[in-house]
This record gives structure tokens, sequence and C-alpha cells, in this order.
């Protein structure tokens, strides 16, 4: 994973001078803003001095999948107020692939803290790396295809760790469907119909509660 985000971190770097925009730039974000799609989004709005309205709406839409990240993640078993800050400040999909996708009782709070700092100094220090050797790089077409790549990678772990098999089925058939009739939105239709699938799955394959539990 580490390998990943330094490789990831190369290409935000590249886009941030292959952008004309400064390479301090680039520790700038990603130290301080640290999310990762919204990062690479961002570099186009700041070159086209997009309004901050626009950028806030953005970072809004872009970034509203990590309250649902929360739900999830053992943030319970980190200790102190200023770590359980930073590995909110943290979460990015990267870390949740690898910590709550495993039981939480084999992770210590030092371990979710080290593995989330780990992987935002993979992140900061490949950047800072592409953004300073970037100059002497030619402009490579596709560099926004690596997120993408990353996150079929994180998809595929992440259902080899959890063997849940009809979840990757679901997706794939709601995209394909999202694709046939509305090819123009296939994101917020396909997303909304897996929504819907996953809550009517849960509905149905849910154990009652007995009156002890209640």
């Amino acid at each position: 994973m580490g390998l990943g985000m330094v490789s990831l971190g190369l290409t935000f770097g590249l886009l941030v001078v292959q952008s004309g925009l400064a390479w301090w730039w680039t520790p700038l974000i990603s130290g301080s803003i640290y999310a990762g799609s919204f990062e690479f989004l961002l570099v186009g709005l700041l070159a086209a001095s997009a309004p901050l309205a626009s950028i806030a709406f953005t970072a809004c839409a872009v970034n509203f999948r990590h309250i649902f990240y929360g739900l999830s993640f053992p943030l319970h078993r980190v200790r102190g107020k200023l770590a359980k800050t930073y590995a909110m400040f943290a979460l990015i999909d990267e870390a949740y692939a690898l910590l709550a996708t495993r039981p939480t009782e084999s992770f210590t709070s030092k371990r979710i803290i080290a593995t989330q700092a780990l992987l935002h100094s993979y992140w900061v220090t490949g950047g800072i790396a592409g953004a300073l050797f970037g100059r002497w790089i030619p402009t490579i077409n596709g560099l926004d295809f690596t997120l993408t790549a990353l996150f079929a990678v994180l998809a595929i772990e992440s259902c080899r760790a959890t063997r849940d098999v009809p979840a990757p089925v679901v997706a794939a058939a709601c995209a394909l469907f999202a694709r046939l009739v509305a090819p123009g939105e296939i994101l917020v239709v396909g997303m909304s119909l897996y929504v819907l699938a996953l809550l009517t799955r849960y509905r149905l394959t849910r154990t009652p509660r007995t009156p002890h539990e209640v």
C-alpha cells in the first residue's frame, strides 16, 4: 500500500507542476487537505481560478463518503483526543481499506495511528518528489487513471478479505444498468442504485434482536 501511495503521490506532484502551479503547492495541499481524489480535482480548480464556493461544494460532494467510513472505522480503539483527531483527519480510502476490513480487536491505538501516519508520509513525500523532478519529466497522458487503478486494487483486496461475493456482483450490475439507462449520469445513478440494493440486502438478511438485546 505504501508503494501505491508513493507512486500516486508522484503522479499528484507531476500534475501540480504540469498544471502551472508552483511546486510548494504540493506539500501544502497534501499536508493540510489530504483527500486524494479531491486533491486531484483541486489542482484543476486552482489552475482555473475557480470561486471559493465552487471549491467548497466540490469538496463536500467528493468527500461525503467519509461520513459513512466513520460508521465502521475502529476509532474507538484510538486513545487520546489528539490521536482521535488525527485519526479522523487521516481517514482516507486506503486507511479505511486496511483498518476497517479486519477484526478491530487486532489493532491497537498505536498501530492505527502509525498506519495512518505512514500512509500520510508516503503521500506527501511522493508528491514532493514528483513536484521537484516533474519539470524534467515530459507530459504524460493518462495520469488521472492512476487513482482509479488504485481504487480497483483496494476493492479487490477488500473483497478478498471479507469474502463477500454478492457485493461486487451487485455493484457491477448497478453500474451496467446505469450505463444503459443514463450514460451521462452513470456515477450518480449507479451509486444510488447500489445504496438501495445494500439497504434492501441488510433489511432482508439482518438477524432480529431478542428482547434482551433491545
